[in-house]
């Protein structure tokens, strides 16, 4: 992890709305956050920029969830991966499940509470609660 910067966050998700309110959260937070609309894009970001920490959906088109935690844990089996999926859909609590065993270290269903995902967040990266 980069300590001379802010940790950086990357959020990978196809819903535009989200993806956008969570980069402007943690940016405003003082986080380095940047948004990738699926698992292929946030792939050649990762490859590009590595992200402290990956915020991921598990249902998207290109590259699902599960498909890119497996990825990103092969190119770097360090980087810390959060899932997150709508608790709407059939199956969601198996592929939380499922991306646990695959390498991300928290799962969280939708909708949840940002504070949580922020503490969530702060374990991860070993960073001080304020």
């Amino acid at each position: 992890m980069r300590m001379e910067k802010a940790p950086l966050i990357l959020i990978v998700d196809d819903d535009d709305t989200l993806r956008d309110v969570l980069v402007e959260y943690f940016s405003g937070l003082g986080y380095a956050a940047m948004g990738a609309p699926d698992g292929r894009t946030a792939l050649k970001m990762q490859a590009r920029n590595p992200a402290d920490l990956v915020i991921t959906d598990l249902i998207m088109p290109e590259e699902n969830g599960l498909e890119t935690i497996i990825e990103l844990k092969r190119h770097d089996p360090h980087v810390k991966i959060i899932a997150m999926t709508g608790s709407g859909h059939i199956g969601s609590l198996e592929d939380l499940k499922t991306a646990s065993y695959l390498g991300a270290e928290l799962t969280f269903a939708k909708p949840f509470q940002l504070e949580d995902l922020l503490r969530a967040v702060k374990e991860l990266l070993q960073l001080p609660e304020a």
